[in-house]
């Protein structure tokens, strides 16, 4: 049906946005088959080479980024949102006071708490979220962080609101001055670079795209302030990435 509707130059009708999280949630608790593995950065999956240059790469952007803007070259207590096997969380945790390691599958917080025991001794919490409501996980954690990370994350989620959920998680996690670094996957003027509406599994590292410039108005409209912004549009995992640094006022 989706290829007689595009040969009739038709748009193929999304699912909604229900049925996009269930497929979401389904995805990611499944644990199974090496794509998971990869597509949760897991050190089995992505194999040691690429997966300490993951870390070291966001490590990377973060110091210019602190850098810019006259913040502390330690990133404080950190959380972060999507933390998967450990990739960014071994590269982080050495380097904070605190290191909250935030996802949706419970094997993947405890990969990444093993991982980050493995090469430090910052303390290290998990936080468990609910796919279907993510904020509950804040509760309680309110203005307590002083760095807010989320990788390789927003272009995984079910739509664009559901995306922006968690920029207005990161308002309220973030301390009076503290730095949001998040990384969206951004889309061009090739319509084929737009998010899908349908097919979680199939789409899923493409499923929420945004305009660059789009963006940063959103989190504005979130509650952050953008201060800085820098493009990788391409790197051996996928293309066009967007690291945005947003300051909670």
């Amino acid at each position: 049906m989706r290829r007689v509707l595009k040969a009739a130059g038709r748009a193929v009708p999304g699912q909604g946005i229900s049925r996009r999280i269930a497929d979401a949630r389904t995805y990611w608790s499944a644990m199974s088959g090496e794509a998971w593995a990869s597509d949760s950065h897991w050190r089995t999956g992505l194999g040691d080479e690429a997966w300490l240059e993951v870390g070291r790469n966001h490590l990377d952007i973060f110091h210019r980024f602190a850098k810019g803007l006259d913040l502390p070259s330690g990133p404080g207590r950190v959380i972060e949102w999507g933390c998967g096997g450990g990739a960014n969380a071994v590269a982080f945790a050495p380097i904070a006071s605190t290191f909250l390691a935030a996802d949706i599958a419970p094997e993947s917080v405890t990969e990444c708490v093993r991982q980050v025991r493995a090469v430090c001794q910052t303390s290290v919490e998990p936080v468990h979220v609910d796919i279907a409501n993510p904020e509950r996980a804040v509760d309680g954690r309110e203005g307590s962080c002083d760095t807010f990370l989320c990788l390789y994350v927003i272009e995984l989620t079910a739509g664009p609101e559901e995306a922006l959920r968690i920029v207005r998680i990161a308002e309220r996690l973030l301390v009076s001055g503290g730095l949001a670094l998040i990384q969206v996957k951004y889309r061009t003027a090739d319509r084929r670079t737009r998010g899908h509406r349908r097919d979680y599994r199939r789409n899923l590292a493409n499923m929420t795209t945004f305009g660059i410039d789009e963006f940063w108005l959103r989190a504005i409209d979130c509650g952050l302030t953008p201060k800085l912004i820098t493009l990788v549009p391409r790197n051996r995992l996928d293309a066009r990435y967007a690291y945005y640094a947003l300051i909670k006022p």
